[in-house]
């Protein structure tokens, strides 16, 4: 049993359809979509018994940070279909058998993102679930693809290519699974379109946590901590 606390109005006064002071959930839902409300009242203090200020501009936030998912996604097919790669069928954990240090990371972060996701729901911690969810997409879009773009590129080693459609792809699809209690909808039509399977992600079982290269999570830490030094120093 999970007691919410009450949904305000944006001024933190009680909502009113008199004052006119707060959006119809409907027409939010219709312009940002139904997984961006749900996952900004999961992960608000609502579900800790608290109450919320509900504004229109954070679910449109919340939207954009989860569009980053279709953005992953557009630049998978994009090159995959260039490529003529496809998915075997079978989502085995890459991990042992990646050598590329983004690869290592970005499966490695995902995992520890999963058993985090785990840990907190099963304390019924919703907003702690739901905390590392979006600065891990932000890694993975803002990081790890962004690092690895020109490993979709014609590419004179196709084993490190192959490894990087092998590596996206399984990041995407665990998303799914890991994004389908809190945005539904979402990891549903995400989960079809990578792997082609008709049936709903929310009959299958949950995925657990797979290991974590704990150096290579180390070392990259310290590469983006140069980095951002030098962003900050070239700024």
């Amino acid at each position: 049993l999970i007691c919410t606390g009450f949904i305000n109005a944006s001024d933190g006064k009680k909502m009113s359809k008199k004052l006119g002071n707060y959006t119809d959930p409907l027409e939010l839902m219709d312009k940002y979509s139904s997984d961006s409300f749900r996952f900004l009242m999961l992960s608000s203090p609502l579900t800790n018994g608290e109450n919320f200020n509900l504004a229109d501009k954070d679910v449109g936030d919340v939207a954009r940070k989860l569009g980053m998912v279709w953005n992953m996604y557009d630049f998978f097919t994009m090159y995959a279909e260039v490529d003529g790669w496809e998915y075997d069928g079978k989502l085995n954990d890459p991990l042992e058998s990646l050598k590329n240090p983004l690869d290592v990371w970005v499966v490695s972060r995902l995992h520890q993102l999963v058993a985090e996701v785990e840990e907190r729901t099963e304390a019924y911690d919703l907003q702690g679930a739901l905390k590392p969810i979006l600065p891990f997409l932000d890694d993975a879009s803002n990081w790890f693809v962004r690092r690895s773009r020109r490993r979709f590129w014609k590419s004179e080693d196709d084993g490190d290519k192959s490894d990087a459609y092998e590596t996206l792809h399984y990041v995407l699809v665990r998303l799914a699974y890991l994004l389908a209690p809190f945005t539904p909808f979402l990891a549903d039509e995400l989960y079809e379109k990578l792997t082609g399977d008709t049936e709903s992600i929310h009959l299958k079982d949950w995925l657990p946590a797979g290991k974590v290269n704990q150096l290579v999570m180390d070392d990259m830490e310290k590469v983006r901590e140069y980095v951002n030094e030098g962003l900050g120093l070239r700024a």
